[in-house]
């Protein structure tokens, strides 16, 4: 059967009988029970985790969001700011890809696409397509212009329940090449966050000679085990392994969507609020609320709990890949407030990091806290490489 490359513009029109369902529901929220406050802040919390969340995300949070989702938050008004933005979908290995897609007005442009993380949508890199399309216009130089393509990841979001088994990294960064190849792009470089930087390697690995480079928020390298990585190190470089340790020891998400996506997914295709509080725990930080609530809102207008949850089982699940380091062009931006890998441990698994910058503000969600910092990496690194 012969897949339908067609593009086709698409624009989020949600039935007011799926908003009259949601409010609803919210309006009929049974909270969790939970450990009285004094009791959970006994300053035992360690590593990334906050006072008052060593349990968990704590009511305090789910009950103020739940509130400010049923009384306040208006998604047509969100609705409509996201349309703002020109949208489409096709199709690639069977799979409904929805993106953005902003060409330039400066002729010498460059293609990049930006890859988001788990719990957010492509709404994570909404505020960076003005400067990042258009510097001239944000007192930035036309030299470092982009055409944007921002994809929803497979089984993510507007993109839609994966329909079948394997979307993993190495899935979606062929898909990738072929979206890019759709939109005339045959080089173009490459940016992801959180999810987005594990997609985004594999693409320059699996489609180097295409890709000019690739920027991350995140290398993903950690110790082998073998106990001569850790020969020379640093005191405050092992206290800080230490650090890591406590990060992954929290990330519940991270194993239970490796182990069984299914099983949690029941529960949030089922609650609002559940799904608040689950994607909450890696979103709490955010500056606005309202981002929360929209990424809730699509996951939950979308029912994509379960097939955005596939994708760590996916990861996790894959036959291995190539395991030599990769030598295409990598660049780091590392924040403040989020873990920042060891950069012999980054050299080993990567040969030609040429860019590597640590910044003294900033979270897990940069392109939200410090999308200036971001824009201004992004365009150094690709300007650099051009």
């Amino acid at each position: 059967m012969t897949e339908n490359t067609e593009i086709t513009p698409f624009r989020i029109d949600v039935p007011q009988a799926d908003l009259d369902d949601l409010a609803a529901r919210l309006a009929r929220t049974r909270f969790a029970e939970e450990l009285p406050a004094a009791e959970v802040t006994d300053g035992t919390a360690k590593g990334p985790v906050q006072p008052g969340w060593e349990y968990g995300v704590p009511g305090s949070f789910v009950r103020e969001l739940v509130e400010r989702w049923r009384d306040s938050y208006d998604w047509r008004a969100q609705e409509a700011k996201l349309n703002a933005f020109p949208q489409f979908t096709t199709e690639i290995d069977g799979q409904t890809i929805h993106f953005v897609h902003v060409r330039s007005p400066e002729p010498d442009a460059v293609p990049l696409i930006l890859t988001h993380g788990w719990p957010n949508t492509f709404v994570e890199y909404l505020d960076l397509v003005g400067p990042l399309t258009d510097p001239r216009a944000h007192g930035g130089d036309p030299a470092h212009a982009f055409h944007v393509v921002i994809p929803s990841l497979p089984g993510f979001g507007f993109s839609g329940h994966t329909r079948t088994k394997g979307w993993d990294a190495a899935r979606t960064a062929d898909a990738w090449a072929e979206l890019m190849r759709r939109l005339g792009y045959e080089r173009f470089c490459a940016h992801g966050n959180d999810a987005g930087a594990i997609v985004s390697p594999e693409l320059g690995r699996r489609h180097g000679d295409r890709v000019i480079g690739v920027h991350v928020n995140q290398i993903f390298s950690f110790p082998s085990g073998d106990p001569a990585e850790f020969e020379g190190l640093a005191p405050e470089e092992l206290e800080y392994l230490g650090f890591l340790q406590g990060f992954v020891e929290h990330a519940v998400h991270d194993r239970a969507q490796q182990a069984q996506p299914q099983t949690l997914a029941h529960a949030l295709a089922d609650s609002p609020a559940g799904q608040l509080a689950w994607i909450g725990q890696l979103l709490a930080g955010l500056p606005d609320p309202d981002v929360i609530l929209t990424n809730a809102t699509i996951y939950w207008l979308t029912n994509t709990a379960a097939s955005s949850a596939r994708f760590y089982y996916e990861n996790h699940h894959a036959e291995q890949g190539p395991s030599e380091p990769t030598t295409f062009p990598l660049g780091l931006a590392s924040f403040a407030f989020d873990f920042r890998p060891l950069r012999r441990f980054a050299e080993r698994d990567h040969r030609n990091i040429v860019s590597w910058s640590e910044f003294d503000r900033g979270s897990h969600w940069a392109a939200h806290d410090a999308p200036d910092l971001l824009v201004g990496d992004l365009r150094q690194f690709f300007g650099d490489l051009k």
